[in-house]
């Protein structure tokens, strides 16, 4: 099993809404490096699912529902790709970006390192850490 990290500002589309809806294609990434972590998602993954801009924490966590296939949002052939996510839970307490950037265990988090990503690979300690901060 792998690990990983989403980000979405919650006024595009939430948490909630992913609850809502019960799952989603995770679409409209156009960066390659990105691209590249969705394709490397397998079924059963689990991903930490995170409030960008506005709200900066980690709110829930989602599961990988499918293997990465072409993106309906981009053009036929482009190479672009999504993934379905499903909700699976809350996390009891979000988990800030400032109370991430406070634990050491975290320093090297791609979430601290390359702040502009929006799909991004966890370690499973960095995974469990952030549950634990999370509960």
């Amino acid at each position: 099993m792998n690990y990983w990290l989403v980000k979405s500002e919650p006024e595009a589309y939430s948490w909630a809404d992913l609850l809502r809806d019960g799952g989603t294609d995770w679409t409209g990434v156009r960066n390659y490096q990105a691209r590249n972590f969705l394709q490397q998602m397998q079924p059963g993954d689990l991903v930490l699912y995170y409030h960008s801009v506005s709200e900066k924490q980690v709110v829930g966590i989602a599961e990988v529902a499918a293997p990465a296939s072409p993106d309906a949002t981009a053009e036929a052939g482009s190479g672009w790709v999504a993934v379905h996510l499903k909700p699976q839970h809350a996390l009891q307490q979000p988990v800030s970006l400032a109370r991430i950037k406070q634990d050491e265990r975290l320093n090297q988090i791609g979430l601290l390192r390359q702040s502009r990503l929006s799909v991004m690979p966890l370690k499973a300690a960095e995974f469990d850490t952030i549950l634990e901060l999370g509960a």
